[in-house]
């Protein structure tokens, strides 16, 4: 049999999934062994009892100097930015997508708008963006709002137009107006496709947050790797990053799995 079309059990399937993660926390643990060995006091590569400690410090221990459990504290702001950015670029990516893909007079003039509008670096207009809104949580949730929803509305407005004409010449000879084609024959698909395309986006959206809590914040996943990044604290700044990593996993799996039961009829989900 072709090398091309042999496919994994799916035994195989689960282990050739954890291949790379197992070789990955391999390799970590002998390069930390080595330098640990030559330096105790070493911090790029910190243990694993290392990185337990401060976990447990950071998620069950009251900070002394605000009383607050560090990491649930960071990640319920960030999650909230995150959040609130992301259902704000959803309404109104969705919007603009409908509106661009579906109607030529109105697509006419945002689709070259949007075109534009993706191009510009959303970390550029940081800055601006901390003038314009100042630095508290506005600034920080229009930087993902500005960041991804550009993306989300050229995509949508990509698969508006691929939807067949078909279906509109029916609609409009059983007598459906405007308002009846968007809901009945535009809105469904692209509900799915909005779903589809946030989980792209998951990514750039937490890039967004943490640029914008490095900069300008008082808590945070973000803002908390950054402040220890002074003193080298690995033993933090790892399992953070690991925590963020799982976050984001989880919201993934929670797209994926809101597709599926909502829309299963869709072809378009990601596995």
């Amino acid at each position: 049999m072709r090398f091309i079309n042999r496919h994994p059990g799916p035994g195989g399937r689960w282990l050739l999934a954890l291949l790379p993660l197992i070789l990955l926390l391999l390799a970590y643990g002998i390069g930390s062994s080595l330098r640990l060995a030559e330096n105790p006091d070493d911090k790029l590569l910190p243990g694993a009892t290392q990185m337990v400690d401060a976990v447990a410090q950071l998620a069950f221990s009251e900070d002394p100097r605000t009383g607050e459990v560090l990491l649930w504290t960071d990640t319920a702001a960030s999650l909230t930015r995150l959040l609130l950015g992301i259902a704000i670029s959803a309404l109104v990516g969705l919007c603009l997508g409908i509106a661009a893909g579906v109607f030529p007079i109105l697509g006419a003039s945002l689709s070259p708008f949007l075109a534009v509008l993706s191009m510009v670096p959303p970390l550029a207009i940081l800055p601006i963006l901390f003038i314009v809104f100042g630095l508290d949580e506005l600034s920080k949730v229009m930087l993902i709002v500005i960041g991804i929803t550009p993306l989300l509305a050229r995509d949508l407005e990509q698969r508006a137009r691929e939807i067949p004409s078909e279906l509109f010449v029916k609609a409009l000879t059983l007598g459906a107006n405007s308002w009846t084609l968007v809901l009945r024959v535009v809105l469904p698909p692209l509900l799915s496709r909005l779903l589809l395309s946030l989980r792209l986006l998951l990514g750039a959206a937490w890039l967004f947050l943490i640029s914008a809590e490095a900069i300008s914040a008082t808590a945070g996943l973000g803002y908390r790797i950054f402040l220890v990044r002074r003193y080298m604290s690995m033993d933090v700044i790892l399992p953070y990053v690991v925590w963020i990593t799982l976050l984001a996993w989880a919201m993934d799996w929670g797209l994926r799995w809101l597709n599926r039961r909502c829309f299963p009829w869709s072809q378009g989900s990601m596995k």
